[in-house]
C-alpha cells in the first residue's frame, strides 16, 4: 500500500506516452513545427542561428537532437538557407528550409517522429516533477491526483509531443520555481546555481519566460503584505533575511544570463556577424562583433517577437483585431474536461468549509510553506500577463497558468485525511468524489484519442467548434494524414485541398490540388473538396459550403464536401462570399498568403523576388501616409 501512488504514478505517465505518442505518431507537420525543426537541425550542423530568431533555441535543438544523430540531410548551399542571411529574410526562408528539411530532403514521416520523441520524453518528465513536487506539497496521493488531472488535460496531450516551445518552457518554469522557492527558505550556493540554470533554460526556450521576475516581484511583495511563520518579525532581522535571499537571487539571475549567453555565443559560433557591421571590420572589430553577437540576437530576437506578437483573434463567433482578456479563461473552461473542471469547484468548496469552520490546519507542510505561496504568486502573475497579451490565438500559451491550477489540488487529499481524522464525516465521501472524477477526465480522454486537438468539452452546448474557436484549438495543419485515409477509402482521384498551412500537401496528400473555398471556379462543380475548419467561418468565410452534404474528419478538424453539379454564384445569399466579404489567413487583408509562401516552396529562388515585392508595397504604403 505505501508504494501503490508511485506504481499508479508510473501506469499513468505510461497511459501519457500512448495516448500523447500514438496520437502525434498519427499527425502530419503542424504549422510552427515546420520552422522549428529546420531551424533546430542547422543550429547543430551549422552553429548558426539565424532561422527562427523570433523564438529562442534550446526548445528546438534538444528536438533535433536525435535527428542530427541519425544524420538528417540539409542542403546549405540551397537559396533557402543563403537568402536567410538577414532577420526579415530569414522570417520567410524558415518556412522553405523547414519544408525542405523535414518533407523534402528526409522521409517526411521519419523526420518529423524523431523530432518529437525528446518533446515527447520531455512531457512525460514534466509529469513525473508533477507527481513529486506536488506529493512533497501534500502526500503521495495528492501527487497521484495531480498527475491524474495533467495526464487527463487535452493542451499537454496534443502540445507536449510538437516540436514547439510551450511545453518546454512550462517544464523549465516550473523547475526555476521550485528552485527559487527552495532558494527563498534555504539560500545557499547550490540552491543559487540551480535556480539559475532552470531560469536560464526557460529563457532559453521562450522569451515570456521574463515574467518570472515579475512573478518573483509578485511573491516577495506577498511575503511584506501576509508573513508566513518562517518570515522572521523582528525588523533588524529581517532586513538581514532579506538581504541575504536577494543576494542569492540576484546571483541566480547572473547565472542565469551567463547560461543564455553561453548557448547563444556556442550556436552562433558559426554565424557571419554583419548584422554588426556598423563596429567595424578590423580584427579588434570583429573580435568585439563577436564576443557581442550573442547579446545582440537575444535582444533583436525580443524586439521581433515583441513586433511580430499581436494576433487577431478570434472567439465565439466574432473575430477582433487585437488580443481580449477573456480568450483564455474561455478557452480554458471549452477546453479542459468537465470533471477537471468540477474539482476545481470541489476545491474551492472544501477550501471555504475549512475556513468556516476555522480548522488550525496547514493546507500544506510547514516546510512547504514557501513553495506554495510561490505556486499561488506566479500563477496570478502569469495569469495576469496572459489576459493582458496582445497574442491571445492558443490554449497553448496558456499551459504554465494551466499547470500551476493543477499544483493547487495537491494538498487536497492530505487535508481531507486531516478533516476525516477530526470527525468530519463527509470527507471520505469527498475523496471518493475527487478519485471518481480523476477517472472520469482519464476515461474522457481515451475516448477522445487520438483527436486531442478540436477537443471541446460540453460547455459548446453542441455548437459547431468553428464557430466558438480556431487555429491550433481546433486545426494545425495535423490532419492531412486523416485527410488521405478519407481519400482512399472514398477513391478520390483529385480532392480540392483548402489547408491551414504553408506545405506542400501532396507529400501527405498525393491527389489534393491547393484550393481557396471562398473563390470556387465553375470547374470544380461536382468534385470533392476538404476545408481546414478553421477556414468555414474564421480564417476564411465559407459558411457557404455547410449546407452541402459533408463528413468531418479528425473529429471536425478538417470537413469533407462533395461539391453540388452546379455550383450558386458569388454573392448569392447561399453562395461564395463577394470579395468584400472575403477572409485571408493569416491577417493579409487582400491576398491569400498562402500562395506567396508556397510559390516559394515550389521554388525557393522565388524568395528574392517576393521580398522585393513585399519592401515595394511597403515602401509606397509609407509614402502614401
Amino acid at each position: 500500500m505505501k508504494h501503490l501512488p508511485l506504481v499508479l504514478a508510473v501506469l499513468l505517465l505510461l497511459l501519457m506516452a500512448v495516448l500523447a505518442g500514438g496520437s502525434a505518431r498519427r499527425e502530419s507537420i503542424a504549422v510552427d513545427e515546420v520552422a522549428h525543426l529546420g531551424a533546430g537541425v542547422s543550429y547543430l550542423q551549422k552553429l548558426d542561428l539565424r532561422m527562427n530568431q523570433e523564438h529562442p533555441p534550446l526548445g528546438k535543438v534538444i528536438a533535433a537532437i536525435p535527428l542530427v544523430l541519425r544524420g538528417v540531410r540539409a542542403d546549405y548551399s540551397d537559396v533557402s538557407w543563403s537568402f536567410s542571411g538577414r532577420l526579415f529574410n530569414a522570417y520567410m526562408g524558415q518556412w522553405v528550409w523547414g519544408h525542405y528539411v523535414a518533407l523534402r530532403w528526409n522521409d517526411p514521416y521519419s523526420t518529423v517522429f524523431w523530432g518529437r520523441v525528446p518533446m515527447l520524453l520531455l512531457t512525460l518528465a514534466l509529469g513525473a516533477c508533477i507527481y513529486l513536487f506536488a506529493s512533497r506539497l501534500g502526500n503521495p496521493w495528492g501527487g497521484l491526483l495531480c498527475l491524474a488531472a495533467y495526464v487527463s488535460t487535452p493542451a499537454f496531450l496534443v502540445f507536449g509531443p510538437l516540436i514547439l516551445s510551450d511545453v518546454p518552457v512550462t517544464f523549465f518554469v516550473l523547475l526555476a520555481l521550485w528552485a527559487f522557492a527552495a532558494l527563498w527558505r534555504n539560500p545557499s550556493r547550490r540552491q543559487m546555481v540551480w535556480f539559475g540554470l532552470a531560469f536560464g533554460a526557460a529563457l532559453l526556450t521562450k522569451f515570456s519566460a521574463a515574467i518570472l521576475l515579475f512573478a518573483v516581484l509578485a511573491f516577495r511583495l506577498s511575503l511584506r503584505w501576509a508573513p508566513i511563520s518562517e518570515v522572521p518579525s523582528d525588523a533588524a532581522e529581517l532586513r538581514s533575511w532579506r538581504k541575504v535571499r536577494a543576494r542569492y537571487f540576484w546571483g541566480g539571475v547572473f547565472v542565469a544570463a551567463i547560461t543564455v549567453y553561453v548557448v547563444y555565443f556556442v550556436f552562433s559560433l558559426k554565424q557571419p556577424s554583419d548584422s554588426l557591421d556598423f563596429l567595424g571590420h578590423n580584427f579588434a572589430a570583429l573580435l568585439l562583433r563577436r564576443i557581442l553577437l550573442p547579446p545582440w540576437l537575444f535582444l533583436r530576437g525580443i524586439a521581433f517577437f515583441l513586433l511580430t506578437s499581436r494576433r487577431p483573434t478570434f472567439l465565439f463567433g466574432h473575430g477582433y483585431t487585437h488580443g481580449v482578456w477573456f480568450f483564455f479563461p474561455v478557452a480554458f473552461a471549452l477546453k479542459s474536461t468537465l470533471a477537471f473542471l468540477v474539482m476545481l469547484l470541489l476545491t474551492l468548496i472544501v477550501a471555504l468549509i475549512i475556513r468556516r469552520n476555522a480548522v488550525s490546519f496547514g493546507w500544506v507542510p510547514k516546510e512547504m510553506e514557501f513553495h506554495w505561496r510561490a505556486v499561488w504568486t506566479f500563477l496570478l502573475t502569469f495569469f495576469f500577463f496572459c489576459i493582458i497579451s496582445p497574442m491571445t490565438i492558443s490554449i497553448r500559451h496558456f499551459t504554465i497558468p494551466i499547470l500551476l491550477v493543477i499544483l493547487l489540488l495537491a494538498p487536497v487529499p492530505r487535508v481531507l485525511q486531516h478533516l476525516r481524522e477530526n470527525g468530519w464525516r463527509p470527507a471520505r465521501f469527498v475523496m471518493a468524489t475527487y478519485f471518481v472524477l480523476a477517472l472520469v477526465s482519464l476515461a474522457t480522454m481515451v475516448r477522445t484519442y487520438p483527436y486531442y486537438m478540436p477537443f471541446l468539452n460540453s460547455l459548446s452546448f453542441g455548437r459547431p467548434a468553428y464557430t466558438l474557436i480556431s487555429d491550433s484549438n481546433l486545426d494545425w495543419d495535423q490532419a492531412l494524414p486523416d485527410v488521405n485515409r478519407f481519400v482512399q477509402q472514398h477513391g478520390i482521384s483529385r480532392v480540392l485541398l483548402d489547408e491551414y498551412g504553408f506545405i506542400d500537401t501532396t507529400v501527405y496528400v498525393p491527389n489534393s490540388v491547393f484550393w481557396n473555398c471562398q473563390t470556387p471556379a465553375p470547374s470544380d462543380a461536382g468534385q470533392w473538396a476538404v476545408v481546414s475548419a478553421n477556414f468555414i467561418e474564421d480564417s476564411h468565410n465559407c459558411l457557404w459550403l455547410m449546407q452541402f452534404p459533408h463528413t468531418a474528419i479528425a473529429a471536425g478538424s478538417m470537413y469533407a464536401f462533395q461539391l453540388p453539379k452546379v455550383l450558386p454564384q458569388v454573392g448569392d445569399p447561399n453562395g461564395p462570399p463577394v470579395p468584400s466579404a472575403q477572409h485571408n489567413f493569416p491577417g493579409f487583408p487582400d491576398r491569400d498568403s498562402r500562395l506567396i509562401f508556397l510559390r516559394c516552396v515550389h521554388d525557393a529562388n522565388q524568395l528574392q523576388p517576393t521580398m522585393d515585392m513585399f519592401m515595394a508595397e511597403y515602401a509606397a504604403k509609407r509614402k502614401k501616409h
